[in-house]
C-alpha cells in the first residue's frame, strides 16, 4: 500500500526508513513535496520545510524543547502546532504522521481539484 485516502487527506507511504531511536531534523520527500522530518525525544513530527520569514530551508535547522529552529534567523516553531513564537506572527504547516504495520504514512490534504475529479 503506497497511499490511501480518508476524508480530506491522502496518506502517502514514507519512502525512507525512519530511525525512532535518536534526535534529528532531516529532509523527507513525499508526494512531490520536500518536508521536514523531526525526531525529538522519541516523538516524530513532519512539517513544511520552508521558513515563512525568509524562505530558509528548515531541514538544516535543529530542534530544542519541542521547537524547530530556523538555521538563518533563529525563528522558532512549535512542532505540534506549527505556531511561531509570539513575536514572530507566523507559522509552518504540520502534517499528520501515522504508523501502520511497521510503515509510516504522511497525511497530505487533498486539493479541491482532487476531491472533485479524483
Amino acid at each position: 500500500m503506497e497511499e490511501f485516502e480518508d476524508d480530506d487527506l491522502t496518506w502517502h507511504k514514507v519512502p525512507a526508513k525512519i530511525d525512532e531511536s535518536r534526535n534529528y531534523v532531516k529532509a523527507l520527500h513525499v508526494a512531490g513535496k520536500k518536508l521536514c522530518l523531526i525526531s525529538e525525544g522519541g516523538v516524530l513530527s513532519v512539517t513544511s520545510s520552508r521558513c515563512p520569514h525568509a524562505g530558509a530551508d528548515l531541514t538544516h535547522g535543529w530542534c530544542e524543547e519541542g521547537k524547530l529552529i530556523c538555521p538563518f534567523h533563529r525563528h522558532r516553531f512549535d512542532i505540534e502546532t506549527g505556531k511561531g513564537d509570539e513575536k514572530q506572527h507566523n507559522f509552518i504547516r504540520v502534517y499528520p504522521l501515522k504508523k501502520e504495520n511497521g510503515e509510516f504514512f504522511v497525511g497530505i490534504k487533498r486539493s479541491l481539484w482532487d476531491k472533485i475529479f479524483g
